[in-house]
């Protein structure tokens, strides 16, 4: 069993993407597993088998587009995580990229830092609609939004952490703290979920091998990155 914490690799860089090369994240956790706990089969996990199956294949992940909402995102993170030390007191240490191959494959979590020996923490930017329900519905019942709950679940899972903070930013509207804990039958249900969908990745590695015997072999050219 390996927990491996990348401190000193800034995520978003080329040296983080090539660490999460082929890697099942935590934010994709949501594609193996529905929100009841049943294990996926449907075009968006088959889709993320083939894309994991080519980066480990060609040791390269594609450039993908980013967006206003991902750019908001960014700001609001740091945003976040600031008001979030001076609400709590606590100092937050940012690292890149967390790896955990107890399973005999390995799971990969990008936390928004670590908090003290034991937990986490993780910015959401919002919209100003989805504030306002996380306020009025979700930490009235102290939990956090059904969106998060697996990638939540998988980064305590990856890092073996106990609690992690998931904070919820909109600019101008009051920011919920909400913590979580582990949660053993989620955890199961992850770690089932994930060791059949990394046997269809190793799997299509292995057909794409016998495949393409015989075939042209081209070389990759990039002309033009898209940003």
């Amino acid at each position: 069993m390996t927990i491996t914490i990348h401190r000193d690799v800034t995520q978003g860089s080329d040296e983080w993407h090539h660490m999460r090369l082929g890697v099942l994240s935590a934010s994709q956790m949501k594609l193996c597993l529905t929100p009841t706990l049943k294990i996926a089969a449907n075009d968006k996990v088959r889709d993320h088998v083939w894309e994991l199956a080519a980066q480990r294949i060609s040791g390269y992940v594609e450039p993908s587009y980013i967006g206003d909402d991902m750019l908001r995102g960014w700001d609001d993170e740091i945003t976040a995580r600031a008001k979030y030390e001076e609400e709590t007191g606590e100092t937050v240490e940012e690292v890149g990229f967390i790896t955990n191959d107890r399973w005999g494959f390995t799971l990969g979590y990008s936390p928004d830092g670590l908090v003290g020996e034991r937990g986490l923490i993780e910015c959401k930017s919002r919209r100003q609609k989805f504030q306002v329900q996380t306020v009025v519905e979700w930490y009235r019942e102290q939990t956090i939004p059904i969106d998060y709950v697996l990638q939540a679940q998988t980064g305590l899972l990856v890092s073996e952490r106990d609690w992690i903070d998931l904070v919820s930013y909109s600019g101008g509207l009051a920011m919920p703290i909400m913590r979580v804990y582990g949660d053993a039958v989620i955890h199961e249900a992850i770690v089932e979920a994930a060791t059949g969908f990394e046997a269809k990745v190793v799997a299509a590695v292995a057909d794409y091998g016998i495949g393409s015997v015989g075939m042209i072999h081209t070389e990759r050219k990039i002309e033009q990155e898209m940003v």
